[in-house]
């Protein structure tokens, strides 16, 4: 046998792998309306810019038949290559084999990639397609998930990480996604759950479908374990595309700034969006378009809490990340799961330079039972720790109400903002006008002859006195207050001027945020 013959079997050898479970198996993928492993690598990287690692390893057990077994690959093809230009390091599990299985071998591939991605200070993406465990390996398998796991933790807030579920996710497999700092799911064909419907009826008499347990609407909407969500395997990871282009490659560089074409087209004016009278509901999106980039708005967590809005967008080509209330939804009130919401996306652009902007109009935090009992104080917490922690530029623009301690918590300058605006109607007061009224004057009212006229005229001399941003500006708590009108222009400014701002914290080993 010479060179050439050697080289030859090296091929086969590499087809053999490239083929993962064989013609039947990936035609049965096909059938699911799924992707193989490698065709979606293809469809995420640019052209001819993959390069696989690892691709002969594959798994030492030898109990329960696995020495005969063929383990193409271990299940997971991982690699780097370039999206737009720029590079990133991926896995992609692959379900023709062992189901995606992970075992020991499968861990340590992702593990080893996970390293390079880190040393490299590259973004890392796993794409998700487990049955879980590989039992027949027992607890090695286990093991390869602690691999997997510690590295999701040691390299949060080092490198952006992005997990694509697109198919089954099941037991360990959804913690590593549930560690990463977005996570996005197919409709229909991929679930998330720790133990699946048969294990749940069996113990609890529940009997419940793996999309009614752990698909892409539960766990967006309800849960809220995932991100983002598409009709196609395609379109999430043209998701994963498009949310790349406003984050950086690591925590040391600043997000890339796009070209800039100022707006041709006319916008409606924002005066228009926002009702003057503060019992209103406005669709707080249409604010964020008028202020930014056309077109430029990206929603996360678009159905989850629907009471805030968090996302990024650009000014002038600039990433930004934003946080504001939803007057549509519980009066933009703060409650459990958007303190979750908000808390999470204010970290992430912290810890990656992504300014923060703020839009507040809150009525304070959502009262009730569940709520405190739920945890109100401890959730509400998460949003007071996360911006008073952040260290990047901070702007608040107050539009209209901002009460008690939600008004506290949403990036006041007692908290590090930077700039805070108001507009010229927003009230900035302990409790709203009404509430505070039956309070304070409660005893006036009760005696009154014409009580409801009292009472509205109590409310009427509480908002004059107390409920306006002036108030606060002259106590220094607000910066200024602007215009409506001229909100992007003094949010441009704001940014410009804080491109180069540095702030230093005590120096600890890590802070202890309520968890």
């Amino acid at each position: 046998m010479d060179i050439f013959d050697k080289i030859s079997e090296l091929y086969d050898k590499r087809r053999q792998v490239e083929r993962g479970g064989g013609d039947e198996r990936i035609e049965r993928q096909h059938a699911r309306g799924k992707l193989t492993a490698r065709e979606r690598i293809d469809y995420l990287l640019d052209d001819d810019t993959f390069v696989e690692l690892n691709p002969f390893i594959e798994h030492r057990s030898s109990d329960y038949g696995m020495d005969a077994a063929s383990g193409r690959g271990e299940g997971v093809v991982t690699g780097y290559g370039k999206i737009h230009g720029r590079p990133v390091y991926l896995f992609a599990q692959d379900f023709t084999v062992y189901g995606g299985a992970l075992g020991e071998m499968h861990g340590e591939k992702i593990a080893a990639v996970m390293d390079l991605a880190a040393k490299n200070g590259v973004p890392f993406i796993g794409l998700n397609d487990s049955g879980g465990a590989r039992i027949q390996e027992g607890v090695s398998s286990l093991d390869g998930y602690g691999q997997v796991f510690y590295r999701n933790a040691i390299y949060s807030g080092v490198i952006p990480q992005i997990s694509v579920i697109m198919g089954p996710s099941a037991g360990g497999a959804v913690y590593s996604p549930a560690m990463t700092d977005f996570v996005i799911m197919v409709e229909e064909t991929s679930q998330m759950f720790i133990t699946g419907p048969k294990v749940i009826e069996t113990v609890t008499g529940e009997a419940i479908s793996s999309e009614e347990l752990g698909g892409a609407h539960i766990h967006n909407a309800i849960s809220g374990n995932a991100h983002l969500m598409a009709p196609s395997e395609e379109e999430a990871l043209d998701q994963v595309k498009h949310l790349l282009t406003y984050v950086p490659n690591n925590y040391e560089q600043q997000p890339l700034r796009e070209e800039y074409e100022k707006d041709t087209n006319d916008r409606p004016d924002i005066i228009d969006i926002v009702p003057f009278e503060s019992t209103k509901a406005y669709d707080v999106k249409d604010v964020i378009r008028e202020l930014v980039d056309e077109g430029s708005f990206f929603e996360i967590h678009r159905d989850f809490a629907k009471n805030i809005v968090v996302g990024f967008a650009r000014v002038e080509g600039q990433s930004i990340g934003i946080i504001a209330n939803q007057p549509k939804y519980l009066a933009g009130s703060l409650d459990i799961n958007s303190s979750d919401k908000a808390a999470r996306f204010i970290r992430f652009c912290d810890a990656f330079r992504i300014p923060l902007l703020t839009l507040e109009d809150v009525t304070g935090f959502f009262p009730g039972i569940q709520q405190e009992h739920g945890g109100i104080i401890r959730h509400g917490a998460k949003i007071l720790y996360a911006y008073s922690e952040a260290t990047v530029p901070k702007i608040t623009v107050i539009l209209r109400k901002a009460f008690g301690g939600a008004y506290v918590a949403l990036n006041s300058k007692a908290i590090g903002a930077d700039f805070v605006f108001a507009w010229p109607n927003a009230e900035i007061a302990v409790m709203g006008p009404e509430g505070a009224a039956n309070i304070i004057f409660a005893k006036e009212i009760e005696e009154s002859d014409h009580p409801e006229q009292t009472r509205q005229e109590k409310i009427d001399e509480y908002r004059e006195r107390f409920a306006n941003p002036y108030i606060a500006a002259s106590l220094g708590m607000v910066d200024d207050i602007i215009d409506p009108r001229d909100t992007r222009k003094k949010l441009v400014q704001s940014l410009e001027m804080l491109a180069t701002k540095e702030e230093e914290r005590p120096k600890k080993k890590h802070g202890n945020i309520p968890l």
